[in-house]
């Protein structure tokens, strides 16, 4: 007898190697299959290699000038 497909496990591919990976508490690194590729994945963020396409929402001329008027406020007390 076949088994109905929402019995079966959840699995998922790695996004840095493509292992399937069961998607459960049993994979501590999910959806990575291990600890290697979820370092290396959080690596290429850091590095900016992974990146969310898209404009900036400030460029640094307004970044400038928020420091500055942050100089300028009164601290709170």
């Amino acid at each position: 007898m076949p088994i109905p497909a929402n019995d079966a496990p959840l699995e998922v591919d790695c996004p840095q190697c493509g292992k399937r990976v069961p998607w459960g508490p049993e994979s501590a690194y999910r959806p990575f299959c291990s600890k290697r590729c979820q370092l290396l994945d959080l690596g290429a963020w850091a590095e900016e290699s992974h990146r969310i396409s898209g404009e900036s929402a400030m460029d640094e001329a307004d970044i400038e000038t928020l420091l500055a008027q942050a100089d300028k406020d009164a601290p709170l007390s």
